[in-house]
């Protein structure tokens, strides 16, 4: 398994993948057009579909990208020690979303 995930995690850190997404510019992206058109497109096109799971999967990871750049989650680790006192309501909203993705997938039947 190991030799089949070498080349992959090659490509990811050759070509900086993880940088590129944590120094994305979202002002800019939700401003630019050609990510704004086809972005909106798809949420229309999901609720014209009636796709309720991938419209919560959507907004699940806008609302943690959204999260992880907020000065909450920039204050859980300080000075390289993590701030207990912080990390119960990081762990309860990630439980939250652990149950709302179990339910979409696994109990909710369409």
């Amino acid at each position: 398994m190991a030799d089949f995930l070498a080349p992959v995690l090659d490509f990811i850190t050759n070509t900086h993948v993880l940088e590129q997404i944590r120094e994305v510019d979202v002002k800019g992206l939700f401003t630019n057009p050609w990510f704004l058109v086809p972005f909106i497109a798809q949420i229309g096109w999901w609720f014209y579909k009636q796709a309720v799971n991938s419209l919560v999967c959507t907004g699940l990871v806008i609302g943690i990208w959204w999260f992880s750049g907020s000065p909450y989650a920039q204050g859980l680790v300080v000075n390289g020690e993590l701030q207990l006192g912080k990390v119960l309501p990081v762990a309860g909203a990630g439980i939250i979303v652990i149950v709302v993705l179990a339910y979409l997938f696994f109990i909710r039947s369409d």
